[in-house]
Order: C-alpha cells, then structure tokens, then sequence
C-alpha cells in the first residue's frame, strides 16, 4: 500500500520544511514525543527515505506553485538512523526495508542497493544505522539523522555526547536532525529531556536563537484518573486521536493490568514524564492547579514570601490572595549556572528586586509580608522594615527578644516550614488551591524532592549545587503559611457564637 500520512503527521512535515523568505529553514531541530503505539518509527522511517531521495531541498522560489517552492534532490545524501545500541534502532530500518524492499520501484527508480542495516545509493548516497561512540561518529557530513528513542540516550551510555557530535556534523551543512521518544523518566539526563528544557526556554522567550525547535507532542489531560476507566478511555482517546490503528480497548485492559506499573503507563501510554519517586509534587497534580485566566488586581488583600540569594540559588517573592488562597509569581530572578562556582560573583539584580518588591507593596494590599533573612539582611532587618513596618498588618516575629516585622528566619524555623510544607502538599494533592500556572514557579514545584527531617516531610533540591532551582517552591509554601496566619489573626466576621473556620 502506498504511504499516506496522518493528518497530524502532515502538519509537522508543512513546519518541519517551512522557510523564511531567504530560503532558510524556520526550524534548526525536530522531536516527536509521542505515546506507545503512535507511529512515531514508521514515520521516521518514511522521512529517512524522503531525505534520501526526495527532493526536499530548495532550488529556487515559485509562486505559481503549491508553497511557492521547487525542490531539489540531496547530493550524495548521507541519511543515518542513529541509537546508543542497535536494539533501538531495529524498528526504524525495519520500517525502511518494508517500505524499500528489494525489486520495489523505490529501489529501481533510485538506484538503491538494499541491506539489512545499510542502503547505497549510486553513484555516492548512503542510508545507514549507526551506533557508534560519539568520537567514531565524529566529522561525518550527515544530510539528515533520525535520533531514535532518544529517552534512552543517557549520559551513562555516552547519549548526550553522541547527540551533540551528530548535531555538530549536521550543522557544518545546516542539515538538521529528528529525534523520535516517548515521555522520559524524570531526572535521568536524557536527551529528548534537555530538548524538551531547551523548547520550554524557546517559548519563554528565554532562547536567543532566531530559529527554533518544532516539538510534537500530545499529552493526556492532566485532570485524568487512571483508576477510572471512562477517564482513561477518554484520555487514551484524545491522546491517538490521529492514529485509527490504535486499539483503545488494548491499552485500557494492559494499564489496568496489575502487573502493569503506574508510572509506566503514564509515560508510555498517556505521554506524561512522570515524577521521580521521592518528587514532593506530582507534575500532573500541579497543572490541574493552573489558573492562568485568574488576575490578581490592584489593592487586593494579599501576603508575600520571600527567598533570597545574591549567586547560586534563585530569588524568589510569591503572593498569595487573602481570600481564596489562589498563588501568583511577582518575580522569580536566576544568576544563571553560578551555581557551580562557589565563588561567584553576585549576578542577581538587587535594585531590580527591591523595586518588584517596593511596587507589589504600593500596587496590592499587603496584609503580611515575610522574607527570609540568609544574604538578604541588610534588606529583611533595615530597608524593608524602616520602609513597610506600619503598613504591615501582621509581622513575622511579632514578640520576643527580637520582633521583626518582615524577618523571618528559616534557619531556625524548621518546625513551622515543615508543618507547612506537609499541608501544602495534602492541598495539592486534592487541588485545594489554584495557582497562576508561571512556568519558573512550576519548574521549581516539580524539581523540589521529598526531604525526611527532624518535623517530618519538607522539601529539597536534587544537591546542594543542583542547577534545578526550588526556591519559588519554598516562597510558595510559605505564602500559603502567612495566609493561614493572617486569617488566624483576624477577628471572625460570622456571629460570635458561631465556629470560625479556615
């Protein structure tokens, strides 16, 4: 039977070949991420063999055509479909070799020799599985590579290092590359991992690149319940919406299975990258959560947290609205990778921190206002203080040897942050609050690990040097924590008689 592409797949082939007005590709790189059973090796199969004999390059413009565009053959095509082992790439040749069989009119009309792992093209093109190291792979004048399961490719297997050497060989010619995956397991350094981040940063506007990463992928709803059968059909029904030879009932019964893992089912099945096990959120958990529609207006009753560094961590200071308790990001500042280095120069812009925090105090009705006090003293016992002491209904440490309105040291307040930590994330858990969906706080959320203290369960980073940055998760909690305490120190507005609850 002839190929036919998918409606879905038609589209990231439109994109995926697109040009500027110059005749320069839009996109420099490719991922498909898609579940189990979509499609994804006899698609790269099918795109191995255009690369190899279509004419998918640009030879001149023309608008009477359909796309305004003639194209032009690859001279000698090097195609290589490539894996850290030969495993990983067996699904996508075989494709090749069903769709270019030996005696086929492919063969003849292109002149191609068949093999089991390679196909030669006269007079010079070759289509190839290779496996190699990255220092083997290195110098080869690829045309097209298919990065295959790329989930796979870790730094314990050389993954990464092969990845950047293929790209840097394509790049000589500004050829480009296709990487194919499911949804991998969070944490490990994978490379579909890193282009996921890097797509993330280009959609932030955080990429200076002008060209970009076209990133396919189709997630099930975050609201699904995999116990539940209607929801999981329903999710598995958007989540193959392009592919008609899924078996919907299948997968169904292979996840209910009680030999099946859950957390493979959600990776394989319904695209999601799931947490790692001692993650203190779930990722999905924290999307139902997301109301990015909500705005926080001017003069509202509020309560702020803040967590500062001046090198290695980020600086954070997070809101919290007194009366439904829906978190919101004023401003999350990174120093970059200054982590690594412990004696980094200061990179975070005080002044620009210390005027958010001068307009959210102007700009919102600030009922409590706590920070903690490492690296940002003199701002946390004097600036700040001397400038909001009286505007601030309710003081962080408001008795004692040493009261301080805004001063809050986390130091020696492991207690009531573990305490809060916990019960943020039983609210979690049950979606008890709505947040503003800021991809720098949801980044911080799902990077914060479960930490077994002295109190019970609070949170940590991966290491003490970790470039995955939790600091908005801790200002989340704690503004979720001064909430609480504003609403303690108010006087109930029910009739005295009444029980007053939070």
């Amino acid at each position: 039977m002839p190929w036919k592409f998918t409606t879905e797949q038609a589209r990231f082939i439109l994109w995926w070949y697109s040009l500027d007005e110059d005749g320069q590709w839009l996109f420099y790189h490719a991922a498909r991420r898609l579940s189990k059973g979509s499609g994804k090796s006899p698609f790269a199969a099918a795109l191995a063999l255009i690369e190899f004999c279509g004419p998918v390059r640009l030879k001149d413009f023309d608008p009477s055509l359909p796309g305004g565009c003639v194209g032009k053959r690859v001279d000698m095509p090097l195609v290589q479909i490539a894996a850290t082992s030969e495993k990983q790439t067996a699904n996508t040749m075989r494709q090749v070799r069903a769709m270019a069989p030996k005696g086929s009119k492919i063969v003849r009309d292109f002149l191609l020799d068949p093999g089991r792992s390679q196909y030669n093209m006269l007079p010079e093109g070759t289509l190839e599985v290779i496996t190699s190291s990255a220092a083997t792979a290195e110098g080869a004048e690829a045309t097209f590579v298919v990065g295959d399961e790329t989930e796979h490719w870790l730094p314990a297997n050389g993954g990464p290092e092969l990845a950047a050497t293929l790209i840097d060989n394509l790049t000589k010619s500004g050829n480009r590359m296709l990487e194919t995956a499911n949804a991998p397991k969070p944490g490990k350094g994978s490379v579909i991992e890193d282009t996921f981040e890097a797509w993330v940063a280009q959609e932030e506007g955080k990429s200076r690149n002008e060209r970009k990463i076209l990133f396919d992928s189709r997630i099930a709803p975050p609201n699904t319940i995999l116990e539940d059968v209607e929801s999981l059909r329903t999710a598995l029904e958007f989540v193959y919406a392009d592919c008609p030879w899924a078996d919907i009932g299948a997968m169904v019964t292979r996840i209910h299975s009680p030999k099946a893992k859950a957390d493979d089912s959600k990776r394989k099945y319904l695209n999601w990258p799931t947490a790692p096990a001692n993650a203190w959120a779930d990722p999905q958990e924290w999307a139902v959560m997301a109301r990015p529609d909500i705005v926080v207006e001017q003069d509202t009753p509020v309560v702020m947290f803040f967590d500062g560094s001046k090198s290695r961590d980020d600086t954070a200071l997070i809101g919290c609205r007194l009366d439904d308790g829906h978190v919101f990001t004023i401003g999350i500042w990174s120093p970059g990778n200054s982590h690594e280095d412990e004696d980094a120069v200061p990179t975070i812009d005080v002044e620009a921190v210390d005027d958010k925090v001068d307009w959210a105090m102007d700009y919102y009705d600030v009922r409590a206002f706590f920070a903690d006090v490492k690296e940002w003293e003199g701002f946390t016992k004097v600036t700040w203080p001397k400038r909001y002491r009286d505007l601030l209904p309710v003081h962080a440490v408001p008795a004692g040897k040493s009261p301080e309105p805004i001063a809050w040291d986390m130091r020696s307040r492991d207690y009531e942050f573990t305490m809060a930590a916990e019960l943020v994330e039983a609210e979690i858990h049950d979606a008890a609050f709505t947040h503003d969906g800021n991809a720098d706080l949801t980044d911080h959320v799902t990077n914060a690990l479960r930490k077994d203290g002295r109190w019970g369960i609070s949170v940590e980073k991966k290491t003490p040097n970790s470039a995955e940055k939790i600091d908005g998760c801790v200002c989340m909690i704690g503004a979720r924590m001064v909430r609480r305490l504003v609403l303690n120190n108010q006087p109930p507005e029910k009739e005295p008689n009444e029980a007053f609850f939070l």
